[in-house]
């Protein structure tokens, strides 16, 4: 049963990654995964796992009585004790989503893009990039890239020239969320799970980041020539919202997500309870901006009209993946694989910078999830090995880095990559000869950095 449920798993992972080779959308490869992979392991499982011994012994002994099912009610409990984690990641990811649909129905990323006057390439590309990355940290990697990628097309008419900036914006948008407890679903989970801190999250993979950002702007700016060709505007477009409008609900937007950490640090709450405070602030705010306006234009300016475009095939991906890695760590799968790294690599930043390319291959959220599974957050205070697993601990800030920024070396590799070759077709042949090695050229800089900065 428990090599069924590892091919069920890889076989899953193939259709997610070649999503477009199969045509099959890989929130429903995600979900058929995780589904399966927990029904193959409960009914399939004839005694604990070894390493859940002492846990299903206390289990037993909450009991009334002795039950001939209690392993099947101690799988139940370990399920739903995953979905707690898990549902504190799908509510938190649903209000950012939300959020940020919400500024952009009001227009209010015009606040921003309206500013942008230029047409020299090299500017224009430096312009986006530190845009990006600073919109990243605060907005998520996911979100920022699809904003930049309706920017760009204002900005940009030639197709090739705005897949080069487009490839840029995917580096930048990952490398911005590395180094922010909300801007990257990775560096969040770290977060929520109590690997890591805001603040040490902030300030000790700021300059890594950075620096996976510079190298590829530096190299690129040699061989960039010229100005782009701007698209014609379109006419009589009558835009929704007023001036103000737009500038009060992109201020609230920012704010409310500045906000989260904050929550969570004076509250000791999840994150998810200050995203949903600020969500309900911003609807209270529409709704009665908006309240003297007909229905029809109403409707898509508040929380309800965006709530229809939010992309809900992306959090049911997130469900399903996790509930896969879930169990492949409950079976003991990630365990092994913990051992395995250890013999092999007993170096944290090797290890990391391992993950770190393998989350170009596959998603980086499921890589971290299992690196979760497989390392135990060490007592404070601990040496040696285990001090690396500490919070805030050195192995826990360097994944953060790595799998937050190695997926840039593939186009497929993260989320923001995902995104826009969705947007703009990029073909994935093209992105390998044009941006990988640019990425990957930043991402071993930034790791550098890092291994100089605390080695």
């Amino acid at each position: 049963m428990e090599i069924l449920v590892l091919v069920i798993f890889v076989v899953g992972y193939l259709f997610i990654a070649l999503e477009h080779t199969f045509q099959i959308d890989k929130a429903a490869s995600a979900l058929l995964t995780g589904t399966i992979c927990w029904g193959l392991f409960v009914t399939g499982v004839h005694e604990v796992p070894a390493h859940l011994a002492a846990e299903f012994e206390a289990f037993k002994e909450g009991l009334i009585g002795a039950s001939p099912q209690a392993l099947h009610y101690f799988l139940e409990h370990r399920l739903l004790h995953h979905m707690e984690d898990i549902s504190s990641i799908l509510f938190f990811l649903l209000g950012a989503m939300t959020i940020v649909e919400l500024v952009d129905a009001h227009e209010g990323f015009s606040v921003i893009t309206d500013r942008i006057k230029t047409t020299k390439k090299v500017r224009l590309v430096w312009i986006l990039s530190v845009l990006t990355f600073f919109f990243s940290a605060v907005l998520d990697n996911l979100t920022t890239s699809i904003v930049m990628v309706s920017l760009l097309r204002k900005l940009i008419d030639d197709k090739e020239t705005r897949w080069l900036f487009a490839g840029v914006v995917i580096i930048a948008a990952n490398a911005g969320g590395a180094w922010s407890p909300i801007g990257d679903i990775t560096t969040t989970m770290l977060w929520i799970g109590n690997q890591l801190t805001s603040d040490v999250i902030i300030l000790n993979l700021f300059i890594p980041s950075l620096v996976c950002l510079l190298v590829p702007l530096g190299i690129l700016s040699m061989t960039l020539k010229g100005d782009v060709r701007r698209p014609d505007a379109i006419k009589d477009y009558k835009d929704p919202t007023t001036s103000g409008e737009r500038k009060l609900v992109f201020a609230m937007g920012v704010a409310g997500l500045l906000f989260v950490p904050i929550f969570k640090t004076v509250t000791h709450l999840p994150p998810f309870m200050g995203m949903m405070l600020s969500l309900g602030m911003m609807w209270v705010v529409t709704e009665v901006i908006h309240r003297s306006k007909n229905h029809e234009e109403r409707d898509h300016l508040s929380v309800i009209g965006v709530l229809r475009k939010i992309d809900s095939a992306s959090v049911l991906f997130f469900l399903g993946i996790l509930l896969a890695v879930a169990s492949l760590q409950e079976i003991g799968h990630l365990i092994t694989a913990a051992s395995w790294l250890r013999d092999t690599m007993s170096n944290v930043y090797a290890i990391n910078v391992t993950i770190g390319f393998l989350s170009a291959i596959v998603d980086n959220v499921p890589l971290v999830a299992a690196s979760m599974g497989m390392y135990d957050l060490a007592p404070a205070g601990s040496e040696g090995w285990d001090g690396y697993f500490v919070q805030n601990g050195i192995f826990w800030q360097f994944l953060a880095y790595c799998a937050g920024t190695g997926g840039s070396a593939l186009i497929i590799g993260s989320a923001a990559g995902v995104a826009v070759m969705g947007l703009e077709r990029i073909d994935f042949v093209w992105y390998l000869k044009k941006i990988s090695l640019l990425a990957i050229a930043g991402y071993l800089a930034g790791a550098g950095t890092y291994w100089l900065m605390f080695h």
